[in-house]
């Protein structure tokens, strides 16, 4: 009786599931579930044509497994390819050199990053606790909430 009802309406399982399946892939992008929803498809595909329940199975899991391992990591590396490489955000202001706007006090001060923003920025405990000028040329090493930490850039020689 039970197992008749599971035969008749196993269609409706995998409408779920690949529904399922399709709406944690659209919240992941990670091409893993958008794989196993393929893959129920083809479970649907073979119960519609007249599949016993554990032959779906079998074919879900296979179609899955082989798009898992065969296709998914293709994709991944097509997409990822033609991604930009430029950094962006804080990535973009590491290693970016500055101009000290004023005397650090404390530690702390103001500089004129070389595209053009002013940030409050402390020293780094990195460097040695000496004075930091005005117009001295200054590095970003790191970014902490909406300070820049800086060191004092290389002196050349003139």
């Amino acid at each position: 009786m039970i197992a008749d009802i599971l035969i008749t309406y196993a269609w409706i399982v995998w409408l779920a599931l690949i529904l399922l399946f399709t709406i944690v892939e659209v919240s992941t992008v990670d091409f893993t579930f958008l794989m196993l929803a393929v893959g129920s498809l083809g479970g649907l595909i073979t119960g519609l044509f007249g599949g016993p329940w554990w032959l779906q199975i079998l074919v879900a899991g296979v179609i899955s497994l082989v798009l898992l391992f065969a296709v998914r990591p293709a994709l991944r590396r097509a997409l990822s390819r033609g991604g930009d490489q430029t950094p962006s955000n804080v990535a973009a202001l590491l290693g970016q050199s500055g101009t000290v706007m004023d005397d650090f006090v404390g530690g702390r001060g103001h500089v004129k990053l070389a595209n053009g923003e002013t940030w409050t920025a402390r020293l780094s405990q990195a460097t040695t606790e000496r004075p930091v000028d005005t117009g001295e040329r200054v590095v970003v090493t790191a970014i902490e909430g909406a300070t820049a930490v800086v060191i004092p850039a290389e002196r050349t020689a003139s």
